[in-house]
């Protein structure tokens, strides 16, 4: 995510970015949860949940579960454009363009609430309104999924702890008896990642379900915030060139221009 480097390095910069948008995930689906009765960051659910209302002759409720995980793919496809594609053309993937369509969606999700757009807080599944709202947080995880394993390599992710659970059970006996090609020391990190992201994730469903039964809709104020932090990171260590680099280039181009007078 920042010049030189990329996410899959095990950096402690790199750690506290998916530590971060791990905490943030967990809140996001705590609050899913809480808002409305359903958990967001992961798809599972909604493939059951489309299966039993089927079943239960729910078309209404069986179409609204399909849309919802629409928007997961829908946001994993726009970064996949932003990040993925431009990685395999040899470009500079753009980071913080999806993290800025994270923080406006944030943003719009805890003004829509506050508003009462999405009805009271904790309402059950019922109107569109609600399906609108998990519609949001849906295309908020697929966007944040989708950039943080395209940039990794597929070796983080951070919305949902299947896949890396999965992950820290191999690592842990690829540590005990040493039988993989990578170097103990990587492996030791790579399990150490893994515990962190989880911790992270469950630190901010918990932290998540404190505040927003306390302050309902006001608790996407905090990963909002969260979202902005890591933006700027962005936009600070990758887009945007550094004081002084900015000088070193003015002075190249005073430099040409001095020739150029000189030649003429």
């Amino acid at each position: 995510m920042f010049r030189g480097e990329t996410l899959s390095h095990f950096s402690l910069r790199n750690a506290v970015i998916w530590f971060l948008l791990a905490f943030q995930s967990g809140m996001i689906n705590a609050g899913g949860f809480l808002a409305c009765g359903r958990f967001v960051s992961h798809i599972t659910g909604f493939a059951t949940l489309i299966g039993t209302d089927l079943a239960q002759s729910s078309v209404f409720h069986a179409l609204g579960m399909l849309a919802v995980p629409g928007f997961f793919i829908l946001g994993a496809m726009i970064s996949g454009f932003l990040v993925d594609r431009r990685k395999i053309q040899g470009r500079s993937p753009r980071y913080s363009s999806v993290l800025f369509l994270i923080v406006l969606i944030h943003i719009g999700v805890l003004a829509a609430g506050l508003d009462e757009r999405f009805g009271e807080f904790g309402e059950p599944v019922t109107y569109l309104r609600n399906y609108v709202l998990l519609a949001l947080l849906c295309f908020v995880s697929g966007l944040q999924n989708a950039m943080v394993t395209s940039a990794s390599g597929a070796v983080v992710r951070t919305t949902h702890l299947t896949g890396i659970t999965t992950d820290l059970g191999i690592g842990l006996v690829r540590v005990l008896f040493h039988n993989h090609k990578l170097s103990r020391i990587d492996e030791i990190r790579a399990v150490w990642m893994r515990i962190g992201v989880i911790a992270s994730f469950m630190l901010g469903s918990a932290i998540a379900a404190f505040i927003f039964i306390a302050h309902q809709y006001w608790g996407f104020a905090l990963p909002t915030m969260i979202s902005l932090v890591i933006w700027y990171m962005t936009l600070k260590h990758f887009t945007l060139p550094s004081f002084r680099e900015w000088l070193r280039i003015r002075e190249k181009l005073r430099i040409s221009e001095r020739l150029h007078r000189r030649k003429s």
